[in-house]
């Protein structure tokens, strides 16, 4: 399913002429590797960031840290400041966040582990940030994550062909 839908963002990007990129925290690549896993993808997408330590969420997305101290990583706010950061920085169109607590510890009883954010900025509007709980092992969540990551970019892209037809 994913490479199908990697398949249909990337197409949807391509005959719109929009760029992609990605900035990964809990899913820690999976999601640049789906993308790029696509034979074409550089022709709709442009790279990302690898922001795993809040340093590099900071230095690099320009993240507020007293909003990173005060909201924690795994949060709307981080994830919405992420994908705004990764647009000022890399200029794309569709700009996809994720940030999360793949386990298997790390979890709190607020935040447990399986809890993952996803904020997908672009083109022209944030959508909310979406919150999720996956179950499973390390792999299953940050696969689970990236999935859902791809279908929130893909619904953005087809709401904004709609919102441009209307």
């Amino acid at each position: 399913m994913t490479r199908q839908m990697v398949h249909e963002l990337l197409d949807h990007l391509r005959s719109r002429d929009l760029r992609l990129a990605v900035a990964e925290s809990c899913t820690g690549g999976l999601l640049g590797a789906a993308i790029t896993s696509v034979p074409g993808a550089s022709a709709a997408f442009l790279g990302g960031v690898l922001a795993y330590d809040n340093a590099v969420k900071t230095n690099l997305l320009g993240v507020d840290a007293g909003k990173l101290a005060r909201r924690g990583a795994v949060s709307a706010a981080i994830v919405e400041a992420m994908a705004h950061g990764l647009r000022d920085r890399l200029g794309a169109d569709v700009n996809i966040a994720v940030s999360g607590i793949a386990g298997p510890g790390g979890g709190t009883k607020e935040k447990p582990v399986g809890t993952v954010w996803v904020a997908v900025l672009g083109p022209g509007h944030l959508m909310d940030a979406h919150k999720f709980h996956f179950d499973g092992d390390r792999d299953d969540i940050r696969h689970d994550a990236t999935q859902k990551a791809l279908e929130l970019a893909l619904e953005a892209v087809r709401e904004a062909e709609k919102e441009q037809v209307a």
